[in-house]
């Protein structure tokens, strides 16, 4: 596939690329996120594995699952952006996915609970290549009223990625656990979860092969590359709409973080499920119904812009809030299991209204020479706040608040009570601020703003 590159130029010199190009590109980033979730979704199916064979805490288990993973990120995600934002974004990816799936294979040579926490911080930093550099190439690939439906697509990947890592690994470790080691070839004999990591790890090298056939495109516009202080005043100016942006993403993230990291635990602790019942009936939530809530959201996101209004994407993820918040309160508190499973379908279809719309919402406001930049501090508070903190707010609940590890779920309810309603109501803060600064970029949208 023959390659777009050439000087930086604005929009109106060089034309939109094919569709064609864009949407293979979609479906390449689609992929690395499908293995980027992959290696994320291991680690909490295997927690009381981790926790027997290492000797680990609900609280050290969350470190790994949600610190350990993002512990260097803050220092490599601002460079490796600013970079993104003039260096060839394609090698970019390339070069994170082969660093993230070799640190998840290493994951399986761990030998106690820093060598773990080790080898989940290089994981975060080979994904930290990924956000901004993806973000950056899609800008130049695809117009910006084709954003919302495009990243909705793409966030199949992470869709994809959650189901499957629920299904299939949950499958895989179900059939290892019948034994406590495994023959791998050339390895000899591995515990069982040391084989979930290095199996886990090994297709990001093929996505990677995959990723470097995807075209760098033109740059859509001149001009130099603007200073990380150039960057950070553009986003103080403009903090009445990045600042509900930022914090309602970080704040939302951490509790929905908590879940994802500690819905198996409980299922486990609480339902007394097996982990193959759990990767089943969980990963078929996600599969069926989360594409189904992403495209609705993105159609209705264009219904909304359609209508004249302005604020299309934010309503789109307030509306996903206002479903998702209640639900998750609600699920682990259910009588019956059959409850609680409903209540989680439910959330998965609201929360997945927002994935395109969430996403598309930064791009449009944001110049596409600093779109790189702006990516990572979202990035920064999406990883550092919902990421690095989610986990362990919870375990932190679970071990001195309740003080007992089958209380998990009062530790997830009690989190997403505190945390849901305080980002809705930031969010609620920016819709008329976003929905003006949306007014303004338009008529940037093809002038090379």
């Amino acid at each position: 596939m023959a390659t777009l590159s050439g000087a930086p130029a604005g929009a109106d010199a060089f034309p939109w690329p094919s569709p064609r190009v864009g949407w293979y590109a979609v479906f390449v980033i689609s992929l690395s996120l499908l293995v980027n979730f992959l290696d994320r979704g291991i680690v909490p199916l295997l927690v009381p594995f981790l926790k027997a064979d290492l000797q680990i805490s609900d609280t050290q288990m969350s470190l790994i699952m949600g610190f350990g993973f993002i512990a260097i990120y803050a220092f490599a995600g601002l460079p490796i952006a600013r970079f993104a934002d003039r260096g060839n974004r394609k090698r970019i990816i390339t070069v994170g996915l082969l660093m993230w799936s070799g640190a998840t294979v290493l994951c399986g040579f761990a030998r106690g609970f820093w060598s773990l926490f080790a080898c989940r911080a290089a994981v975060g930093v080979g994904e930290a290549c990924t956000g901004p550099a993806s973000f950056s190439l899609l800008g130049d690939l695809v117009p910006p009223e084709r954003m919302a439906r495009v990243l909705s697509v793409m966030n199949f990947g992470f869709i994809a990625g959650n189901g499957l890592a629920l299904i299939i690994l949950g499958s895989l470790i179900q059939l290892l656990s019948s034994s406590p080691t495994v023959e791998l070839p050339l390895l000899g004999e591995v515990r069982m979860w040391q084989a979930a990591f290095i199996l886990v790890g090994l297709p990001g090298l093929l996505v990677a092969a995959l990723m470097a056939t995807v075209p760098e495109p033109v740059r859509r516009v001149g001009g130099d590359q603007p200073s990380v202080g150039e960057v950070l005043s553009f986003l103080w100016e403009r903090r009445a709409v990045y600042g509900p942006l930022i914090l309602t993403i970080s704040i939302n993230t951490m509790a929905a973080v908590g879940l994802i990291s500690w819905g198996p635990a409980f299922y486990m602790r609480v339902w007394h499920w097996d982990i193959g019942t759990i990767g089943l009936v969980t990963g078929l939530i996600w599969l069926i119904l989360a594409p189904i809530g992403a495209m609705i959201g993105a159609a209705m996101a264009e219904r909304f812009a359609r209508a004249g209004h302005d604020d299309a994407n934010l309503r789109v993820v307030i509306y996903a809030m206002a479903i998702n918040i209640p639900c998750v309160i609600l699920m682990p508190l259910m009588p019956i299991v059959e409850l609680t499973v409903l209540f989680q379908a439910i959330s998965v279809v609201g929360v997945s209204l927002l994935f395109g719309p969430q996403n598309a919402a930064i791009q449009v406001v944001t110049p596409g020479r600093m779109k790189g930049q702006v990516t990572a501090v979202i990035l920064f508070g999406f990883n550092i706040i919902g990421y690095g903190l989610g986990p362990t707010v919870t375990a932190l609940f679970t071990d001195y608040v309740y003080q007992d590890e089958a209380q998990v779920g009062y530790a997830l309810s009690t989190c997403f009570a505190i945390l849901g309603p305080i980002a809705f109501l930031i969010m609620l803060s920016g819709l008329k601020p976003y929905g003006r600064a949306v007014a303004a970029a338009r008529e940037h949208w093809h002038k090379g703003y």
